[in-house]
Parts: structure tokens; C-alpha cells; sequence
């Protein structure tokens, strides 16, 4: 049994995928689950965006997607669709990263996941290095109190878990509170209605392992 699991970040530039494109075209971050490859090649995409319908115009518009849905609250719209065209990412997991969670941004992607054992390390830094757009952001490894804040069972989204670290850190969760949810928002750069949906969500994600 391999006991060492690597945590790695990278970011691609470069990439022609379709929720890169359209984040140069709408100013918006885009928080991804892992997508799907199937085996005819195309790929199934599940993420969620700040309300802006201009982001599911260019979607729509986009030939590469296919069967675009969309669920609208006043928080946050929440999309799946199918897209013929497969991202970089799968590149480096057909060579053994486990991916957790995607997250776009001005034209491109910063994905975190997971890598067990140095030598499958060593071939998916080897896999990025062939791959253009693809760079390294940082590696370390997963400790034990790591393993519910970015561990598939919660499924929890990199922003999500971003949101929930700096809520606890600046004690939005302390009693009495004394931070409001306008100060985290601040804090991370979001609407407070951004904010805390990220937090409803991040505990129907957590409350669902524990209790469902």
C-alpha cells in the first residue's frame, strides 16, 4: 500500500476549451466539477457561475456545446451541458491525476487534485511538461486534517472550501460573531450574495456525508 498522496495545483493557459473561451467574453469565475470523458469523446460538464445571463448566451452560442441546461436562483446559476470539445485536463488523467476541482477565469483554468505516490508525480509533471498552457502552481503533501477539505466524499469545490477557510480564519463562525458576511465577502473579493451561497452549499455538500 502507498501511504504518500500528493495535493497538486496547476493552471492552463491556452486552452481552447469552451468555459475558458467564455470567461473572455464574460467576466466571470466558473467553479467546475471534475468533467466527464465519455467514450465517444465528448465530455460532460457540471459547474456553477454568479448570475449573468450573458455567460449562458455565449454558451449557447458556443457550437462545441451541446444540451445546455440551466438552473437560475438569485445566488447562483448552476449548468450542465455536453461539449465536444475535451480540455487539456484529461491529458493528465489518463497518466494518474485525480482531479477535485476546476475553477475559470480570464481565459483559463487553475485545477486542484490529487496524485498518490512520487512516481505517478513524476509522470504527470512529465505529461505537463509536453502540455502547452499547462504550468505547475504548487505541490505538497495531503496531511490528515487535509482529508475532509479536499477529499471527493465532500465534494467540495475550490472555492468553496476557499470560502469556508477564510469565513473561519477571520471567525465569522465564533460566538458572538462579530464578522458579518460583508466582510468575508470583501475579504475575498465576491458578493455577499456570492458568499454565501458558496456557504450554503459548501454545507448541504458537508451535512449530506454526515447525515445522509
Amino acid at each position: 500500500m502507498i501511504d504518500e498522496c500528493l495535493v497538486a495545483e496547476f493552471r492552463i493557459d491556452g486552452d481552447d476549451c469552451p468555459l475558458a473561451r467564455a470567461t473572455t467574453n464574460v467576466s466571470v469565475t466558473i467553479d467546475a466539477s471534475a468533467p466527464q470523458l465519455r467514450a465517444d469523446g465528448n465530455v460532460l460538464l457540471h459547474f456553477t457561475a454568479p448570475p449573468d445571463d450573458r455567460l449562458a448566451d455565449v454558451l449557447d452560442e458556443d457550437d462545441t456545446i451541446r444540451y445546455l441546461h440551466v438552473t437560475r436562483t438569485d445566488d447562483a446559476y448552476t449548468y450542465r451541458c455536453l461539449s465536444k470539445h475535451p480540455c487539456v485536463v484529461h491529458e493528465l488523467v489518463d497518466v494518474g491525476f485525480l482531479v477535485e476541482s476546476m475553477q475559470y477565469n480570464d481565459g483559463g483554468a487553475t485545477m486542484r487534485g490529487a496524485v498518490v505516490g512520487n512516481e505517478v508525480l513524476r509522470g504527470v509533471m512529465e505529461k505537463a511538461g509536453q502540455t502547452v498552457g499547462i504550468q505547475l502552481q504548487r505541490v505538497y503533501p495531503l496531511r490528515t486534517d487535509e482529508e475532509s477539505a479536499i477529499g471527493r466524499a465532500w465534494e467540495l469545490t475550490s472555492a468553496q472550501e476557499e470560502s469556508l477557510e477564510v469565513a473561519y480564519e477571520m471567525g465569522y463562525f465564533d460566538l458572538p460573531r462579530t464578522i458579518t458576511a460583508d466582510d468575508v465577502a470583501a475579504e475575498l473579493g465576491i458578493s455577499k450574495s456570492a458568499f454565501l451561497e458558496r456557504l450554503r452549499r459548501a454545507q448541504h455538500s458537508v451535512y449530506g456525508v454526515l447525515f445522509g
